[in-house]
């Protein structure tokens, strides 16, 4: 606890302006979602003073040391909501989201008084996010199938029970000893974690606002399943090609985001030498989407069914398949050298561009591969990734979409192959 005593005079008005902000940022938020109702609610002076209250009774339990006037408030406002709601029910009208955000706008004013102001900030502004898409979490869950609450319900045993019960250390003999069950299932979980928050964000916004947003959500779950479903449904709907195209150059693009942002969050030091590799390809597909767009605007748009990309055995697979691109990488190394490395990158980015690109993130910190020879295998690895895709188009979509889709292919094979030279 925070003691009010050594606090000076503009450290608590800060610590009271911010309770306030907090409590007026909720409020608008409840007097907003009830604007067009006849009933008085509690909005912004309520949640306003609410922050007030809660950070005065912190301030009242320092000064006096004893945690009563605080929990008497907590007592009386859950009282005050309490009868509230029933009398509210009594009249058809009951509803315990207001109540409850207004208890946690009392505890995030205490805890800003108590110096955990950023958490206290956090905590209300995820209320009022929460609050704010009550449309969309309604539609999300409308749409849910019992496959989706079973994929959500393994998503959550692999995090929460599998991954902390495994080893975290590695095993096997030098210098293959690059196994470590803890490192490669939070890995596991990391990019299943991507692709399943891309899947949730397509059913919360749809697909009906078009090609453009489908690219990029698609982009973050799986660049290549969007290529693979766009070219096929080109064969049966010639006359929308090319918004298929548009999307399949954004997904593209946006793998490139996607996977800079996963190996930002492993290792800076090698984000730092992909940036700029990454980032060409990124903008030449950008900047070629960009010019369909705009040739093409109007385009009647279209729907894509998307499937949930979490399954079990799927999420396995992939840890089979960066473990044994961990050893091969390794063995490669060792015995073949710097050239070794690059061949199984480009060989290994066929398959999948994630899994290459981490096991090259672990081993460049801790197994003596160079961050620029880790660097310039990854930018091989989405050359060939980008190649395959190219062919999938090639070979499966149909002629118009082949057509619309070769000139940014190339424009975009172009680019990654630029980007080799500065790695």
């Amino acid at each position: 606890m925070q003691n009010a005593w050594l606090l000076d005079e503009t450290s608590l008005f800060f610590r009271f302006g911010i309770a306030l902000l907090i409590g007026i940022l909720v409020g608008i938020q409840r007097e907003y979602s009830f604007n067009n109702t006849e009933t008085e609610h509690p909005g912004i002076r309520t949640f306003a003073l609410m922050g007030l209250i809660g950070c005065a009774s912190a301030f009242s339990s320092d000064l006096i040391q004893s945690p009563l006037p605080f929990v008497s408030v907590i007592f009386v406002v859950g009282a005050f909501f309490t009868v509230t709601y029933f009398i509210g029910a009594w009249k058809g009208q009951s509803g315990l989201t207001t109540p409850v955000s207004a208890l946690i706008t009392v505890l995030s004013g205490a805890l800003i008084f108590w110096g955990k102001i950023t958490i206290g900030i956090a905590i209300a502004v995820a209320t009022t996010v929460m609050l704010s898409i009550k449309p969309e979490t309604h539609r999300f869950v409308r749409h849910l199938t019992r496959e989706d609450l079973y994929a959500i319900l393994k998503f959550m045993v692999i995090t929460a029970i599998v991954l902390p019960i495994l080893p975290n250390q590695n095993l096997g003999s030098p210098p293959f000893d690059v196994f470590n069950p803890f490192v490669i299932w939070m890995l596991v979980v990391f990019i299943s974690g991507i692709s399943f928050i891309g899947y949730i964000l397509i059913k919360v916004l749809g697909t009906q606002k078009g090609m453009g947003i489908t690219g990029v959500l698609g982009g973050i779950a799986s660049s290549t399943a969007v290529t693979l479903g766009l070219s096929q449904r080109s064969r049966h709907e010639e006359a929308l090609s090319r918004s298929f195209a548009l999307a399949i150059i954004i997904a593209w693009s946006i793998m490139f985001a996607r996977l800079m942002a996963i190996i930002a969050a492993l290792n800076l030091e090698l984000a730092a030498l992909l940036w700029q590799p990454l980032l060409i390809p990124f903008a030449a597909g950008l900047a070629y989407a960009l010019f369909l767009f705009i040739i093409h605007r109007g385009v009647e748009k279209a729907e894509m069914s998307v499937s949930n990309p979490f399954e079990l055995w799927p999420a396995i697979t992939f840890g089979i398949m960066f473990t044994l691109i961990l050893f091969m990488a390794r063995a490669a190394q060792t015995y073949l050298g710097v050239g070794g490395i690059y061949i199984t990158s480009f060989l290994s980015g066929l398959a999948d561009v994630d899994a290459i690109a981490l096991s090259l993130t672990q081993l460049s910190g801790e197994y003596g591969i160079g961050l620029s020879t880790a660097a310039r295998a990854i930018v091989f690895a989405t050359i060939a990734n980008t190649f395959l895709k190219g062919m999938f188009v090639l070979g499966i979509g149909s002629p118009s979409l082949r057509k619309i889709i070769m000139p940014g292919f190339l424009f975009l094979m172009c680019a990654s192959i630029l980007a080799v030279f500065l790695t």
